[in-house]
């Protein structure tokens, strides 16, 4: 292991130290205080980023036993932290990528650095992949190529390993010079280029001679020919200095791999090239023009080291589809299961015991492993899984399952709540015996393990029709709105009505996990439901109901005051239940005309009564802008500012107390930004939707189902119910297997609506049932089987909202709850 002292690393990277504590070896390094797992061994470096200050977050790692903080404030209160060394520089992020050097500079291994608009995560897995039995490799997790994920990706280099295939992706120019220094490869792979992040670059040509920033120095550069841009840049950097370039075409043969036969049939694809005399046959199972790209990028990968033997190369029809996402699937006995069994090593099982943690939400769910032989690890079965084991314990995992011939000898290594088995047939026999109820459940096996097996048996059964969440994208869009805020304003998340379809505990526990501050919930039904999911943030219920009272007091569910009648009955409530100082919110109308206060007359009572007693607490007071994201109404809506500044400001006198403002919702937010005041509440936005026309933000939710049956209709016969699709001509139908009681409204029966199968729109025909409708697939390449978008990225929900005449929030939250909605994270 390469090891480095805390204090080394702050002599290396000329720091100078705040706070001494003693001098502690540098395992782990850390830039989010949740995912700390051994505090003692961690350096956690408080960056400093448009959406969050690490530095406030330096109390939350000290609790988690981490003794060893980077900082960038001299004057940080470091006393408050005893027996920590605190290391002062002036960037931290600079201070973590110099650090990640250090680490670099004492790899004797060789490096593969990969870049490209796309295929990066590919290449470098399916490298890793049949490279595996010649070479010990270390990669980076998943996609961690960026300025904060390289360095951590770097960091993980171990002298056990050989090779080390390190991915760097860019979105600024200069960012690469940074990564070249951090990665320094010794062979280099451009994958492609496209359109992707080409908003910050003057042009393509641009972008391409930023990426090459990452060979300056490197022996050997691998690129596909095909696209011009490259081989133009490739060109004139060759002007510039000597290297070495290793060529692949499907149109030049002066190449140095020339491929000129691909055969796709339907289980896969054929590939046949030629490098000088040498012909290279591969098939690879799949045959989509971008996986045989990728392959054909390792082909020369594997030519460029030495590693084309014929045993090598009969892997490439062993590949597996690499899956860039981790699935979270409601599970039998309230469970939920987290299948990421594409592979299973212990830099990819950490990140995903990260999510694990979140999914469990802290006491509402036990925490449960299933765990497979992890194959081609450089250390020995009895370290490697003793590592496991520590992570299982300092996790605090409490059902532990072992499935493995390898994992099963080192049983011994593991606590009683553990159990292990040959294989998965084994396991799947069992099953039927083992009880699963209330746990969060990670399913982490290399692919020959099959763990889709298992995954199946532990899932709800539900038909084909399915809700997809990125969570990954509601993350990014949070994260937008939250960099528009000043530092100090906090963020309310609306979760009412199932969290726009989306699933209210699920979105809750991510939202939690990102530190949201409060959660707005309709009833208080809803807010019952997330308290027994375990969410313990602030709850706020918009619409009270008085028979509701006692259940939100037990549940620490804060209450708006829309009217005098609402306060008369609730303040009963809280003196029957001994509260004091219980948090209550009121509501003003400023122009919505629906709920709320609008007179100082009506306040002055409110107040009068609040203060008279010691059960409640005002805590906040806000109002709803009525047109925010329409320009024509922008006089209203600073109309609605100045009643809401001139009412909130009586109240906070007439308290005595800071009282929180909040007005702006999503749209508010994005359009004015100088009335945030202490808070502001994010409802739509959070799924992808902007009042400007955000290019940052990414869609959240996809409704998909499949293609059950396709049929020819002859002309002159009819379709559906009330024989409302008249066929002119022969014509292609498929029958999906979604109708009105799923969400895809009646509406847009007949032509209205429309579906995206495999790159096309294709109209509804007939009139939309109750459980299926067709679509018109003439000309379409469609088989049964094959998914379909109701809406998502590919067929906006925008769309169909202007074709009903309504707005999104109608679309998302029309999807029946009978639809089962599916979480993945990238």
């Amino acid at each position: 292991m390469i090891l480095l002292t805390n204090f080394s690393i702050a002599g290396e990277i000329g720091a100078r130290l705040l706070q001494k504590g003693e001098e502690i070896q540098m395992i782990y390094l850390s830039t989010d205080s949740r995912t700390i797992v051994s505090g003692y061994h961690t350096l956690f470096f408080a960056l400093k980023t448009e959406r969050n200050d690490g530095h406030n977050f330096i109390r939350h790692a000290y609790d988690k036993g981490v003794r060893n903080f980077v900082v960038s404030q001299s004057k940080f209160s470091v006393h408050k932290f005893p027996g920590g060394t605190f290391i002062y520089v002036d960037d931290t992020l600079k201070a973590l990528q110099e650090t990640a050097i250090l680490k670099r500079n004492k790899f004797k291994g060789k490096v593969i650095g990969i870049t490209g608009s796309n295929g990066k995560t590919i290449v470098k897995e399916w490298l890793s992949e049949l490279l595996a039995e010649e070479y010990t490799i270390i990669r980076s997790p998943k996609s961690y190529n960026s300025q904060v994920g390289v360095p951590l990706s770097v960091w993980l280099l171990d002298d056990d390993a050989e090779i080390a295939i390190i991915e760097a992706g860019i979105s600024q120019p200069g960012e690469m010079e940074i990564l070249q220094r951090i990665i320094r490869p010794d062979i280099g792979i451009f994958t492609n280029i496209g359109e992707a992040h080409q908003s910050n670059f003057e042009s393509l040509e641009h972008k391409i001679w930023e990426k090459l920033q990452l060979f300056k120095g490197t022996d050997v550069i691998i690129y596909h020919k095909d696209y011009a841009g490259i081989t133009n840049a490739m060109e004139e950097l060759a002007g510039q200095k000597p290297l070495v370039s290793i060529t692949w075409s499907m149109m030049d043969e002066t190449a140095d791999l020339f491929v000129y036969f691909v055969q796709k049939v339907p289980e896969g694809c054929g590939i046949i090239a030629q490098a000088n005399d040498k012909q290279y046959a591969i098939s690879i199972p799949f045959s989509d023009d971008a996986s045989v790209e990728n392959a054909c990028t390792c082909l020369v990968a594997l030519i460029a080291i030495g590693k084309d033997q014929d045993h090598i190369l009969n892997r490439f029809s062993n590949l597996q589809p690499v899956a860039m996402r981790l699935e979270i699937k409601q599970g039998n006995n309230d469970c939920i299961v987290i299948n990421d069994s594409y592979n299973s090593d212990l830099n990819s099982l950490t990140i995903a015991l990260d999510t694990l943690d979140q999914q469990a939400s802290e006491d509402f769910l036990s925490k449960t492993l299933i765990l497979s032989d992890i194959y081609f690890s450089p250390k020995t079965d009895e370290k490697l899984y003793a590592e496991v084991a520590e992570l299982v314990r300092l996790r605090m995992i409490e059902r532990f399952i072992g499935i493995g011939p390898n994992i099963s000898k080192q049983a011994h290594l593991f606590g009683e709540r553990a159990s292990f088995y040959e294989s998965t047939n084994e396991f799947l026999n069992e099953l039927p015996l083992i009880e699963f109820k209330q746990e969060a459940i990670l399913l982490k096996g290399s692919r020959e393990f099959q763990f889709d097996l298992i995954a199946t048996v532990l899932q709800h059964k539900a038909h084909e029709t399915v809700l997809e969440i990125d969570l990954s994208a509601l993350i990014n869009n949070y994260n937008h709105f939250k960099s528009k805020l000043h530092p100090d304003v906090k963020i309310m998340v609306m979760v009412k009505a199932f969290s726009y379809g989306s699933g209210i505990a699920e979105i809750a526990r991510v939202l939690e996990f990102h530190h949201a501050d409060y959660l707005a919930v309709a009833i208080a039904d809803e807010g019952v439901a997330l308290r027994k999911a375990g969410i313990k943030m602030p709850i706020i219920v918009m619409n009270p109901e008085e028979h509701s009272f006692d259940l939100m007091l037990e549940h620490q569910l804060e209450p708006v005051i829309y009217s005098r009648r609402v306060l008369d009955q609730f303040i009963p409530a809280a003196h029957r239940n001994a509260m004091n100082n219980f948090p209550i919110h009121i509501e003003l109308d400023t122009g919505m005309k629906r709920l709320g206060f609008e007179t100082i007359e009506e306040l002055d009572e409110v107040i009068g009564k609040v203060i008279k007693g010691s059960e409640l607490y005002i805590s906040s007071v806000f109002s709803h802008l009525a047109a925010s994201d329409e320009p024509v109404h922008d006089k209203f809506t600073n109309d609605q500012f100045n009643r809401f500044h001139y009412l909130a400001k009586y109240i906070q006198e007439r308290c005595g107390h800071a009282v929180m403002r909040h007005i702006l919702n999503s749209a508010g937010i994005e359009r004015f930004p100088n009335y945030q005041f202490e808070m502001v509440r994010l409802g739509i936005g959070l799924y992808g939707l902007s009042a400007v026309e955000s290019k940052e933000l990414q869609n959240v939710s996809t409704l998909k189902t499949t293609v059950s049956q396709i049929r020819t209709v002859k002309k002159g016969e009819t379709i559906g119910y009330g024989r409302k699709g008249i066929v002119k001509t022969d014509i292609k139908i498929a029958t999906l297997p979604i109708g009105y009681a799923d969400g895809f409204n009646r509406k847009l029966s007949n032509g209205i609506g429309k579906v995206w199968i495999n790159g096309v729109l294709a109209p509804v025909i007939g009139n939309i049932c109750m459980d299926m409708c067709m679509v018109d697939v003439t000309g379409i390449d469609v088989k049964e089987g094959d998914r379909v978008v109701i809406f998502g990225k590919e067929h906006s929900p925008v769309v169909m909202a202007d074709l009903l005449g309504t707005i999104p929030y109608e679309v998302f939250t029309s999807v029946s709850q009978r639809v089962k909605r599916v979480y993945f994270q990238e």
